[in-house]
């Protein structure tokens, strides 16, 4: 078999090349990523929405999701709103709702709320004392449980416990399935790409004697 061609980029490269066209690139690497909006809320009662490319599964039982946030030389209202409340929500962003979901990213004053700003509508449960999205197909209640510094850049893992899942009525199949295509959750590949996922295939458990075998 011969081997693919291929454009190498060394570190020296990724290095040199400008600020933002390293981000961009650099961001696009790991693949496409989940899209979600953070909610939260201050002491005061003011909100703060801000879309993430982050979230990640950390663990089933107990249900442990995480996401990273930048260092916190500048004010992060997110961090600072999850460390003083304990909880947050983080809701899909909806493929018909990608445009505003990008503009939380902007860098508004701590006094504007993205909700807001943003034409997005905040609702409570009696469980998650934290705003979830309305427009949002599936909406997690999470309890922050832990943090870890990444020294390499200074950026945060926050840890939470989901204590609290809404999704559209008949959603979750009996299997535990949640088809994200079907409710219109959308995905983000680098800073600033959007998609709409469409299934390839879906495949039984795998095991080593056995061809997968598909759903």
């Amino acid at each position: 078999m011969s081997l693919p061609e291929y454009e190498r980029i060394d570190k020296a490269q990724l290095d040199s090349m400008p600020k933002l066209p390293r981000i961009t690139l650099v961001n696009a690497l790991p693949g496409f990523k989940s899209a979600n909006l953070i909610g939260t809320v201050r002491a005061d009662g003011h909100t703060n929405l801000a879309v993430f490319s982050s979230v990640i599964h950390l663990g089933s039982s107990p249900a442990l999701v995480g996401f990273v946030t930048r260092p916190t030389t500048v004010d992060r209202h997110t961090y600072s709103n999850i460390r003083a409340a304990g909880y947050y929500t983080i809701n899909h962003v909806p493929v018909t709702r990608v445009r505003s979901a990008h503009q939380t990213s902007a860098r508004y004053d701590a006094a504007v709320s993205e909700f807001d700003a943003c034409n997005f509508t905040p609702f409570y449960t009696e469980t998650v004392p934290a705003p979830y999205v309305a427009e949002s197909p599936v909406r997690l209640g999470v309890r922050f449980v832990e943090e870890h510094p990444i020294k390499a850049n200074g950026t945060i893992l926050v840890v939470g416990e989901v204590i609290e899942i809404l999704v559209p009525p008949g959603s979750v199949a009996e299997d535990g399935n949640l088809d994200l295509s079907e409710v219109g959750s959308a995905l983000i590949s680098g800073l600033d790409t959007y998609l709409q996922a469409e299934p390839i295939a879906r495949f039984r458990y795998a095991k080593p004697d056995k061809n997968p075998l598909e759903v």
